[in-house]
Protein backbone atom coordinates (compact mmCIF):
# COMPACT_ATOMS: atom_id res chain seq x y z
CA UNK A 1 0.00 0.00 0.00
CA UNK A 2 1.06 3.50 -1.34
CA UNK A 3 1.40 6.20 1.97
CA UNK A 4 -0.14 9.46 1.98
CA UNK A 5 1.68 12.06 0.09
CA UNK A 6 3.04 14.40 2.58
CA UNK A 7 1.85 18.00 2.78
CA UNK A 8 4.96 19.24 0.83
CA UNK A 9 4.15 16.91 -2.21
CA UNK A 10 0.41 18.06 -1.48
CA UNK A 11 0.89 21.61 -1.53
CA UNK A 12 2.44 21.62 -4.89
CA UNK A 13 -0.40 19.90 -6.28
CA UNK A 14 -3.21 22.15 -4.60
CA UNK A 15 -5.89 23.58 -7.48
CA UNK A 16 -4.98 27.17 -8.50
CA UNK A 17 -1.20 26.75 -6.89
CA UNK A 18 1.87 26.17 -8.02
CA UNK A 19 2.03 23.89 -11.31
CA UNK A 20 5.62 22.74 -11.00
CA UNK A 21 4.74 19.57 -8.93
CA UNK A 22 6.14 16.09 -10.48
CA UNK A 23 5.03 13.37 -12.93
CA UNK A 24 2.28 11.92 -10.76
CA UNK A 25 4.09 8.44 -12.41
CA UNK A 26 7.37 9.56 -10.18
CA UNK A 27 5.36 10.58 -7.02
CA UNK A 28 5.46 7.16 -5.10
CA UNK A 29 9.27 7.98 -5.08
CA UNK A 30 8.55 11.65 -3.79
CA UNK A 31 6.33 10.28 -1.01
CA UNK A 32 8.81 7.44 -0.06
CA UNK A 33 11.85 9.81 -0.02
CA UNK A 34 10.27 11.94 2.90
CA UNK A 35 10.45 11.17 6.52
CA UNK A 36 7.68 12.80 7.68
CA UNK A 37 4.24 12.03 8.93
CA UNK A 38 1.97 11.45 5.86
CA UNK A 39 -1.23 13.37 5.72
CA UNK A 40 -4.66 13.32 3.55
CA UNK A 41 -4.22 16.76 2.18
CA UNK A 42 -2.83 19.91 2.12
CA UNK A 43 -3.43 23.18 4.02
CA UNK A 44 -5.70 25.91 3.46
CA UNK A 45 -4.17 28.28 1.60
CA UNK A 46 -3.43 31.79 3.54
CA UNK A 47 -5.85 33.46 0.43
CA UNK A 48 -8.73 34.26 2.68
CA UNK A 49 -10.58 31.46 0.15
CA UNK A 50 -10.69 27.72 1.00
CA UNK A 51 -8.58 26.52 -2.17
CA UNK A 52 -9.93 23.01 -3.18
CA UNK A 53 -7.48 19.82 -2.45
CA UNK A 54 -6.34 16.89 -4.30
CA UNK A 55 -6.85 13.47 -2.06
CA UNK A 56 -4.59 10.43 -2.89
CA UNK A 57 -6.20 6.84 -3.12
CA UNK A 58 -4.50 4.69 -0.97
CA UNK A 59 -3.15 2.07 -3.71
CA UNK A 60 -0.31 2.05 -5.54
CA UNK A 61 -0.64 3.15 -9.23
CA UNK A 62 2.98 2.46 -10.46
CA UNK A 63 1.81 0.06 -12.43
CA UNK A 64 -0.80 1.84 -14.55
CA UNK A 65 0.67 3.42 -17.18
CA UNK A 66 -2.10 5.68 -19.06
CA UNK A 67 -4.57 8.00 -17.12
CA UNK A 68 -7.09 10.41 -18.17
CA UNK A 69 -7.82 13.39 -15.51
CA UNK A 70 -12.02 14.07 -15.71
CA UNK A 71 -13.86 17.47 -15.29
CA UNK A 72 -18.51 17.02 -14.58
CA UNK A 73 -18.86 20.64 -14.32
CA UNK A 74 -22.41 22.33 -14.74
CA UNK A 75 -21.11 25.69 -15.26
CA UNK A 76 -24.90 27.88 -14.69
CA UNK A 77 -26.52 28.59 -18.05
CA UNK A 78 -26.66 32.51 -18.48
CA UNK A 79 -30.44 32.08 -19.22
CA UNK A 80 -31.06 29.92 -16.49
CA UNK A 81 -29.22 32.56 -14.25
CA UNK A 82 -31.39 35.53 -15.51
CA UNK A 83 -34.58 33.77 -15.48
CA UNK A 84 -34.58 33.02 -11.67
CA UNK A 85 -32.61 35.66 -9.89
CA UNK A 86 -34.47 34.46 -6.42
CA UNK A 87 -31.51 31.61 -6.31
CA UNK A 88 -28.98 34.41 -6.51
CA UNK A 89 -30.41 36.98 -4.36
CA UNK A 90 -27.53 36.72 -2.18
CA UNK A 91 -24.48 37.60 -4.24
CA UNK A 92 -23.53 40.70 -6.23
CA UNK A 93 -24.87 40.87 -9.55
CA UNK A 94 -21.85 41.30 -10.81
CA UNK A 95 -20.72 37.74 -9.42
CA UNK A 96 -23.59 36.35 -12.35
CA UNK A 97 -21.95 38.65 -15.53
CA UNK A 98 -21.26 35.81 -18.12
CA UNK A 99 -17.90 37.79 -19.65
CA UNK A 100 -16.45 37.42 -15.82
CA UNK A 101 -17.76 33.82 -15.34
CA UNK A 102 -16.10 32.39 -18.40
CA UNK A 103 -12.63 33.46 -17.60
CA UNK A 104 -13.24 31.70 -14.05
CA UNK A 105 -14.15 29.01 -15.58
CA UNK A 106 -11.39 28.68 -18.18
CA UNK A 107 -8.84 29.38 -15.42
CA UNK A 108 -9.87 26.79 -13.29
CA UNK A 109 -9.91 23.96 -15.43
CA UNK A 110 -6.38 25.45 -16.71
CA UNK A 111 -5.24 24.88 -13.19
CA UNK A 112 -6.79 21.39 -12.87
CA UNK A 113 -4.59 20.32 -16.47
CA UNK A 114 -7.78 18.46 -17.13
CA UNK A 115 -7.99 16.19 -19.96
CA UNK A 116 -11.79 15.34 -20.83
CA UNK A 117 -14.20 18.01 -19.58
CA UNK A 118 -18.03 17.42 -19.52
CA UNK A 119 -20.01 20.54 -18.87
CA UNK A 120 -23.84 21.04 -18.58
CA UNK A 121 -26.02 24.29 -18.96
CA UNK A 122 -24.30 25.32 -21.60
CA UNK A 123 -25.29 28.26 -23.67
CA UNK A 124 -22.55 30.25 -25.28
CA UNK A 125 -20.96 26.80 -26.66
CA UNK A 126 -19.40 29.21 -29.21
CA UNK A 127 -17.60 31.47 -26.46
CA UNK A 128 -15.99 28.69 -24.66
CA UNK A 129 -15.51 26.84 -27.84
CA UNK A 130 -13.00 30.32 -28.76
CA UNK A 131 -11.59 30.09 -25.11
CA UNK A 132 -10.68 26.03 -24.61
CA UNK A 133 -9.65 25.66 -28.33
CA UNK A 134 -6.44 28.33 -27.19
CA UNK A 135 -5.74 26.15 -24.48
CA UNK A 136 -5.49 22.92 -26.91
CA UNK A 137 -9.31 21.80 -26.26
CA UNK A 138 -11.84 20.50 -29.02
CA UNK A 139 -15.19 20.47 -28.45
CA UNK A 140 -18.85 18.94 -29.24
CA UNK A 141 -22.04 19.98 -28.10
CA UNK A 142 -25.70 19.44 -28.19
CA UNK A 143 -28.48 21.64 -27.41
CA UNK A 144 -31.58 20.85 -25.94
CA UNK A 145 -34.54 20.56 -27.86
CA UNK A 146 -37.53 22.66 -27.25
CA UNK A 147 -37.52 26.16 -26.02
CA UNK A 148 -34.65 25.96 -23.50
CA UNK A 149 -31.23 27.48 -24.85
CA UNK A 150 -28.99 25.41 -22.93
CA UNK A 151 -27.32 21.99 -23.49
CA UNK A 152 -24.38 19.48 -23.18
CA UNK A 153 -20.74 20.18 -24.44
CA UNK A 154 -17.58 17.44 -23.92
CA UNK A 155 -14.30 18.70 -24.60
CA UNK A 156 -11.33 16.85 -25.22
CA UNK A 157 -7.17 17.30 -25.24
CA UNK A 158 -6.65 17.25 -29.07
CA UNK A 159 -2.90 16.03 -28.00
CA UNK A 160 -4.10 13.40 -26.32
CA UNK A 161 -7.61 11.92 -27.66
CA UNK A 162 -8.83 11.33 -31.09
CA UNK A 163 -13.15 11.20 -30.98
CA UNK A 164 -13.46 7.78 -32.71
CA UNK A 165 -17.35 7.98 -32.44
CA UNK A 166 -19.72 10.34 -30.94
CA UNK A 167 -24.04 10.25 -30.46
CA UNK A 168 -26.17 12.26 -28.76
CA UNK A 169 -29.32 11.13 -26.82
CA UNK A 170 -32.58 13.62 -27.33
CA UNK A 171 -34.94 12.00 -24.56
CA UNK A 172 -37.76 13.70 -25.85
CA UNK A 173 -37.71 11.17 -28.78
CA UNK A 174 -38.67 8.81 -25.56
CA UNK A 175 -41.08 10.83 -24.45
CA UNK A 176 -39.05 12.32 -21.37
CA UNK A 177 -39.11 15.73 -21.59
CA UNK A 178 -35.94 17.63 -23.33
CA UNK A 179 -33.29 17.23 -21.67
CA UNK A 180 -30.23 15.45 -23.86
CA UNK A 181 -27.34 13.47 -22.75
CA UNK A 182 -23.69 13.36 -25.26
CA UNK A 183 -21.78 9.44 -25.73
CA UNK A 184 -18.46 9.95 -27.22
CA UNK A 185 -15.85 7.53 -28.05
CA UNK A 186 -11.96 8.47 -27.27
CA UNK A 187 -8.80 6.89 -27.99
CA UNK A 188 -5.41 7.57 -26.73
CA UNK A 189 -3.06 9.65 -28.66
CA UNK A 190 0.06 7.87 -27.64
CA UNK A 191 2.56 9.67 -30.02
CA UNK A 192 1.51 12.95 -29.12
CA UNK A 193 2.57 13.23 -25.81
CA UNK A 194 2.44 16.65 -23.91
CA UNK A 195 5.57 17.67 -22.29
CA UNK A 196 4.50 20.67 -20.56
CA UNK A 197 6.35 20.33 -16.94
CA UNK A 198 2.51 20.77 -15.25
CA UNK A 199 0.86 17.94 -17.19
CA UNK A 200 0.21 15.07 -14.67
CA UNK A 201 -2.14 13.20 -17.34
CA UNK A 202 0.06 12.32 -19.88
CA UNK A 203 -0.83 9.32 -21.69
CA UNK A 204 2.89 7.37 -22.03
CA UNK A 205 3.19 4.75 -24.06
CA UNK A 206 1.09 1.17 -22.88
CA UNK A 207 0.91 -2.22 -25.48
CA UNK A 208 -1.56 -1.00 -27.35
CA UNK A 209 -4.06 2.41 -27.36
CA UNK A 210 -6.38 3.11 -25.17
CA UNK A 211 -10.51 2.98 -26.28
CA UNK A 212 -12.82 4.48 -23.23
CA UNK A 213 -16.58 5.49 -23.59
CA UNK A 214 -17.51 9.04 -21.90
CA UNK A 215 -21.19 9.31 -21.04
CA UNK A 216 -22.48 13.12 -20.63
CA UNK A 217 -26.23 14.25 -19.53
CA UNK A 218 -28.37 17.15 -17.01
CA UNK A 219 -31.31 15.04 -16.07
CA UNK A 220 -34.85 16.94 -15.71
CA UNK A 221 -34.80 19.33 -12.80
CA UNK A 222 -38.52 18.47 -11.53
CA UNK A 223 -38.54 16.63 -8.31
CA UNK A 224 -41.97 15.19 -9.20
CA UNK A 225 -41.09 13.43 -12.51
CA UNK A 226 -39.29 10.77 -10.74
CA UNK A 227 -39.92 8.33 -13.46
CA UNK A 228 -38.56 10.49 -16.13
CA UNK A 229 -35.59 11.19 -14.30
CA UNK A 230 -35.15 7.77 -14.09
CA UNK A 231 -35.93 6.93 -17.32
CA UNK A 232 -33.59 9.59 -18.75
CA UNK A 233 -30.67 7.88 -16.67
CA UNK A 234 -31.94 4.46 -17.42
CA UNK A 235 -31.76 4.99 -20.96
CA UNK A 236 -27.93 6.58 -20.97
CA UNK A 237 -26.55 3.93 -19.37
CA UNK A 238 -28.25 1.26 -21.98
CA UNK A 239 -26.56 2.91 -24.75
CA UNK A 240 -23.11 3.63 -22.48
CA UNK A 241 -23.08 -0.36 -22.16
CA UNK A 242 -24.59 -0.96 -25.78
CA UNK A 243 -21.07 1.21 -27.07
CA UNK A 244 -19.04 -0.12 -24.82
CA UNK A 245 -19.52 -3.85 -26.28
CA UNK A 246 -19.50 -2.77 -29.77
CA UNK A 247 -16.07 -1.30 -29.60
CA UNK A 248 -14.91 -4.31 -27.67
CA UNK A 249 -16.02 -3.96 -23.91
CA UNK A 250 -13.96 -0.88 -23.37
CA UNK A 251 -14.09 1.34 -20.10
CA UNK A 252 -17.33 4.08 -19.44
CA UNK A 253 -16.95 6.74 -17.64
CA UNK A 254 -20.60 8.41 -16.85
CA UNK A 255 -20.35 12.48 -16.02
CA UNK A 256 -23.05 14.73 -15.39
CA UNK A 257 -25.68 16.49 -13.31
CA UNK A 258 -27.87 14.07 -11.79
CA UNK A 259 -30.26 16.32 -9.91
CA UNK A 260 -29.98 13.81 -7.67
CA UNK A 261 -29.01 13.44 -4.30
CA UNK A 262 -26.58 10.43 -3.01
CA UNK A 263 -29.54 9.27 -0.55
CA UNK A 264 -32.42 8.64 -3.70
CA UNK A 265 -33.35 5.71 -5.46
CA UNK A 266 -31.74 6.99 -8.62
CA UNK A 267 -28.20 6.88 -6.75
CA UNK A 268 -29.14 3.25 -5.76
CA UNK A 269 -30.09 2.35 -8.96
CA UNK A 270 -27.25 3.79 -10.62
CA UNK A 271 -24.56 1.56 -7.85
CA UNK A 272 -27.02 -1.21 -7.73
CA UNK A 273 -24.60 -3.54 -9.29
CA UNK A 274 -22.02 -2.70 -7.05
CA UNK A 275 -22.97 -4.35 -3.58
CA UNK A 276 -22.69 -7.91 -2.90
CA UNK A 277 -25.28 -9.06 -0.32
CA UNK A 278 -25.59 -11.86 1.76
CA UNK A 279 -29.92 -10.96 2.42
CA UNK A 280 -31.63 -8.42 1.39
CA UNK A 281 -31.92 -7.67 4.91
CA UNK A 282 -32.48 -3.56 5.00
CA UNK A 283 -30.18 -3.38 8.23
CA UNK A 284 -27.54 -5.23 6.81
CA UNK A 285 -27.94 -3.75 3.47
CA UNK A 286 -27.38 -0.32 5.30
CA UNK A 287 -24.49 -1.63 7.34
CA UNK A 288 -22.62 -3.34 4.50
CA UNK A 289 -23.03 -0.49 2.06
CA UNK A 290 -21.76 1.75 4.22
CA UNK A 291 -18.64 -0.63 5.02
CA UNK A 292 -18.03 -0.67 1.21
CA UNK A 293 -18.70 3.16 0.97
CA UNK A 294 -16.54 4.97 4.27
CA UNK A 295 -14.28 7.60 3.27
CA UNK A 296 -11.95 5.95 5.45
CA UNK A 297 -11.83 3.06 3.45
CA UNK A 298 -9.94 2.52 0.10
CA UNK A 299 -11.56 1.68 -2.89
CA UNK A 300 -11.60 -2.42 -3.59
CA UNK A 301 -10.75 -3.66 -7.17
CA UNK A 302 -12.22 -6.76 -8.32
CA UNK A 303 -15.73 -6.85 -6.34
CA UNK A 304 -17.69 -9.81 -6.30
CA UNK A 305 -20.14 -8.43 -8.57
CA UNK A 306 -23.85 -9.10 -8.34
CA UNK A 307 -26.68 -7.42 -9.94
CA UNK A 308 -29.60 -6.06 -7.67
CA UNK A 309 -32.33 -4.77 -8.95
CA UNK A 310 -34.19 -1.43 -8.23
CA UNK A 311 -37.94 -2.24 -7.22
CA UNK A 312 -39.61 0.92 -8.76
CA UNK A 313 -42.63 0.62 -7.31
CA UNK A 314 -41.19 0.62 -3.68
CA UNK A 315 -40.42 4.67 -3.96
CA UNK A 316 -42.58 7.10 -4.47
CA UNK A 317 -42.37 9.17 -7.83
CA UNK A 318 -42.39 12.53 -6.65
CA UNK A 319 -39.22 11.88 -4.23
CA UNK A 320 -36.98 9.86 -6.64
CA UNK A 321 -34.10 12.41 -6.35
CA UNK A 322 -34.49 12.96 -2.96
CA UNK A 323 -34.13 16.92 -3.72
CA UNK A 324 -37.48 17.46 -1.68
CA UNK A 325 -35.48 16.11 1.25
CA UNK A 326 -32.81 18.62 1.24
CA UNK A 327 -33.91 21.96 2.55
CA UNK A 328 -31.63 24.86 1.78
CA UNK A 329 -30.13 25.41 5.83
CA UNK A 330 -29.55 21.49 6.28
CA UNK A 331 -27.33 20.40 9.02
CA UNK A 332 -25.49 17.77 7.72
CA UNK A 333 -24.20 14.57 8.79
CA UNK A 334 -20.90 15.58 10.33
CA UNK A 335 -22.34 18.59 12.72
CA UNK A 336 -24.81 15.79 14.03
CA UNK A 337 -25.20 11.94 15.81
CA UNK A 338 -25.12 9.08 14.21
CA UNK A 339 -28.80 8.31 14.62
CA UNK A 340 -29.13 11.08 11.84
CA UNK A 341 -27.01 9.37 9.71
CA UNK A 342 -28.24 8.50 6.18
CA UNK A 343 -30.34 5.28 6.25
CA UNK A 344 -30.34 3.36 2.40
CA UNK A 345 -33.67 1.32 3.63
CA UNK A 346 -36.37 1.35 1.65
CA UNK A 347 -40.14 1.07 2.65
CA UNK A 348 -42.13 -2.11 2.36
CA UNK A 349 -45.20 0.29 1.33
CA UNK A 350 -46.06 -0.06 -2.70
CA UNK A 351 -46.41 3.96 -4.01
CA UNK A 352 -49.26 3.90 -7.22
CA UNK A 353 -47.32 4.39 -10.65
CA UNK A 354 -49.17 4.68 -13.70
CA UNK A 355 -48.45 1.95 -16.40
CA UNK A 356 -47.31 4.82 -18.76
CA UNK A 357 -45.03 5.99 -15.65
CA UNK A 358 -43.62 2.69 -15.89
CA UNK A 359 -43.26 2.73 -18.88
CA UNK A 360 -41.25 5.82 -19.08
CA UNK A 361 -39.14 4.88 -16.20
CA UNK A 362 -37.99 1.00 -17.31
CA UNK A 363 -37.91 1.43 -20.57
CA UNK A 364 -41.02 -1.63 -21.07
CA UNK A 365 -44.47 -2.70 -20.58
CA UNK A 366 -45.34 -4.63 -17.16
CA UNK A 367 -42.22 -4.02 -15.86
CA UNK A 368 -41.67 -2.81 -12.00
CA UNK A 369 -38.29 -3.98 -11.50
CA UNK A 370 -34.94 -2.44 -12.78
CA UNK A 371 -31.35 -2.95 -13.54
CA UNK A 372 -28.51 -1.97 -15.79
CA UNK A 373 -25.31 -4.05 -17.03
CA UNK A 374 -22.96 -1.88 -16.26
CA UNK A 375 -20.71 -1.82 -13.08
CA UNK A 376 -20.29 1.50 -11.93
CA UNK A 377 -18.65 3.22 -8.76
CA UNK A 378 -18.84 6.29 -7.86
CA UNK A 379 -15.30 8.15 -8.41
CA UNK A 380 -15.43 10.07 -4.93
CA UNK A 381 -16.55 7.03 -2.83
CA UNK A 382 -13.40 5.48 -4.29
CA UNK A 383 -10.62 7.75 -2.81
CA UNK A 384 -10.37 8.25 1.21
CA UNK A 385 -12.09 11.85 1.79
CA UNK A 386 -12.60 14.16 4.60
CA UNK A 387 -15.71 14.56 7.00
CA UNK A 388 -15.41 18.68 6.49
CA UNK A 389 -16.40 17.50 3.18
CA UNK A 390 -18.23 13.79 2.71
CA UNK A 391 -20.93 12.23 3.60
CA UNK A 392 -21.00 8.71 5.05
CA UNK A 393 -21.11 6.68 1.62
CA UNK A 394 -17.62 8.92 0.43
CA UNK A 395 -20.05 11.88 -1.41
CA UNK A 396 -19.31 15.14 -1.53
CA UNK A 397 -21.46 16.70 1.02
CA UNK A 398 -22.05 19.80 -1.15
CA UNK A 399 -21.34 20.17 -4.92
CA UNK A 400 -24.42 23.11 -5.55
CA UNK A 401 -25.21 25.81 -3.75
CA UNK A 402 -27.34 28.89 -3.89
CA UNK A 403 -30.43 30.55 -1.84
CA UNK A 404 -32.61 27.25 -2.08
CA UNK A 405 -30.11 24.25 -2.22
CA UNK A 406 -27.31 22.86 -0.64
CA UNK A 407 -26.25 19.42 -1.51
CA UNK A 408 -24.95 17.13 -3.70
CA UNK A 409 -26.14 16.63 -7.15
CA UNK A 410 -23.28 16.36 -9.68
CA UNK A 411 -21.15 12.83 -9.97
CA UNK A 412 -18.72 11.04 -12.29
CA UNK A 413 -19.16 7.17 -12.34
CA UNK A 414 -16.35 5.26 -13.50
CA UNK A 415 -16.55 0.68 -14.72
CA UNK A 416 -14.64 -1.19 -12.70
CA UNK A 417 -11.56 -1.51 -15.55
CA UNK A 418 -10.86 2.19 -14.32
CA UNK A 419 -9.72 2.87 -10.78
CA UNK A 420 -9.51 6.47 -9.29
CA UNK A 421 -6.38 7.75 -8.39
CA UNK A 422 -7.23 11.36 -7.09
CA UNK A 423 -9.86 13.53 -6.55
CA UNK A 424 -10.56 17.28 -6.09
CA UNK A 425 -11.82 18.17 -3.22
CA UNK A 426 -15.51 20.03 -2.57
CA UNK A 427 -15.36 23.01 -0.19
CA UNK A 428 -16.30 22.25 3.78
CA UNK A 429 -20.22 23.62 4.52
CA UNK A 430 -18.74 26.41 6.50
CA UNK A 431 -16.69 27.87 3.89
CA UNK A 432 -19.63 27.40 1.43
CA UNK A 433 -22.00 29.45 3.63
CA UNK A 434 -19.89 32.20 4.73
CA UNK A 435 -19.53 32.64 0.65
CA UNK A 436 -23.91 33.26 0.90
CA UNK A 437 -24.24 31.42 -2.53
CA UNK A 438 -22.27 30.76 -5.61
CA UNK A 439 -21.23 32.03 -7.84
CA UNK A 440 -18.35 33.99 -5.73
CA UNK A 441 -15.47 36.12 -6.05
CA UNK A 442 -13.69 32.68 -7.10
CA UNK A 443 -15.85 30.27 -8.69
CA UNK A 444 -17.70 30.97 -11.65
CA UNK A 445 -20.88 28.89 -10.89
CA UNK A 446 -23.49 27.21 -8.96
CA UNK A 447 -21.91 24.36 -8.88
CA UNK A 448 -18.50 23.13 -8.37
CA UNK A 449 -16.78 20.85 -10.40
CA UNK A 450 -16.28 17.54 -9.67
CA UNK A 451 -12.47 15.88 -10.81
CA UNK A 452 -11.15 12.54 -10.63
CA UNK A 453 -8.37 11.56 -12.40
CA UNK A 454 -8.32 7.76 -12.83
CA UNK A 455 -5.96 5.14 -13.73
CA UNK A 456 -6.80 2.20 -16.31
CA UNK A 457 -6.36 -1.09 -15.18
CA UNK A 458 -3.48 -2.81 -16.68
CA UNK A 459 -6.07 -6.31 -17.67
CA UNK A 460 -8.69 -3.14 -19.39
CA UNK A 461 -8.91 -3.47 -22.89
CA UNK A 462 -6.62 -2.06 -25.46
CA UNK A 463 -7.30 -1.88 -29.07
Amino acid sequence: MLPQPPSSILASSMAGHDCGSPPLENLSTCYLSKQRTPQLEAPVSDCGVCSRRWVFSLKDFSNCMDKVLVVSYNILGVENASNHPDLYSNIPHSFLEWDRRKRLILEEINNYNASILCFQEVDHFNDLDDLFQNSGFKGVYKARTGEAQDGCAVFWKDKLFKLLHQEDIEFQRFGMRNNVAQLCVFEANHDKKESDACNLTTMTPSTGKRRFVVGNIHVLFNPNRGDIKLGQVRLLLDKAYKLSQEWGNIPVIIAGDLNSVPQSAIYKFLSSSKVSLASPCHGRMEKEFKSIYSPFVPLKIGWNWKKLKLDIQLHDRRNMSGQLEIQTNRVFRSQIGDDASISMSVSRQLYRWSVEELRLASGAEGVTRLQHQLKLCSAYSGVPGNHRTRDDIGEPLATSYHSKFMGTVDYIWHSEDLIPVRVLETLPIDTLRRSRGLPSEKWGSDHLAVVCEFAFANNANVS
